[in-house]
């Protein structure tokens, strides 16, 4: 699905140019006159970045901004601020957007806040996809194979898994190797990794 990058600004002439110049350069771009035109109009599931005037009638480009945060929207923002609103905007990034540019502002830079945008946009699409499907194989561990799981990777060794457990080392065996062909790994290091990086359990000896 190709990229999108959402313009957001009230100023009718500022987002044709805008278009055009983005445009020329091989984006695929989408202009809004408000806020509210952008929520009615936004599909959360194709991918993109936003481009967002920092004053505006109505809901401003922060209020804006917290809304998508309301809603749990993750699109990467770039605002577009006059002089006057730097510290907005500075706000603005620290509460998660992505950078500013000032009005007027060098083309060159601007297309590249725009392309670290989507490439941010990229990889946060590629870790939610990763992270569902880890989700999936988690959920078809059985409550048993969970508490191996647990005590795996907290570094024990099969007997006292076993120990701990009440059975004997050939079942903890067994279930170490339904575990690993469920969660799709090779070895009990890819297995430590894999469930540390998903933050599912505590890290080794914890």
């Amino acid at each position: 699905m190709t990229p999108v990058v959402h313009v957001v600004d009230d100023d009718p002439g500022f987002r044709d140019s805008l278009r055009s110049l983005l445009e020329s350069d091989g984006l695929t771009v989408e202009t809004y006159a408000d806020a509210g035109e952008f929520l009615g109009r936004y599909l959360p599931e194709r991918p993109g970045c936003l481009l967002l005037d920092v004053r505006m009638p109505g809901m401003s480009g922060l209020q804006l901004q917290e809304e998508l945060q309301k809603r749990r929207i993750q699109v990467p923002l770039v605002f577009i601020t006059a002089h006057g609103d730097v510290a907005m905007a500075v706000a603005a990034v620290r509460r998660g957007a992505l950078d500013f540019i000032e009005k007027p502002f060098d083309v060159e830079a601007l297309i590249g806040l725009i392309r670290d945008a989507l490439e941010k946009d990229k990889e946060t699409r590629k870790e939610s996809q990763l992270r569902t499907s880890f989700g999936a194989r988690i959920a078809s561990l059985s409550a048993r194979e969970l508490e191996v799981l647990d005590r795996v990777v907290k570094g024990k060794r099969n007997r006292i898994i076993a120990e701990d457990l009440g059975v004997t080392e050939k079942t903890v065996e067994f279930h170490r190797k339904r575990i690993m062909g469920k969660l799709q790994v090779k070895n009990v290091v890819e297995l430590v990794n894999l469930v540390v990086q998903h933050r599912l359990i505590g890290r080794p000896g914890r």
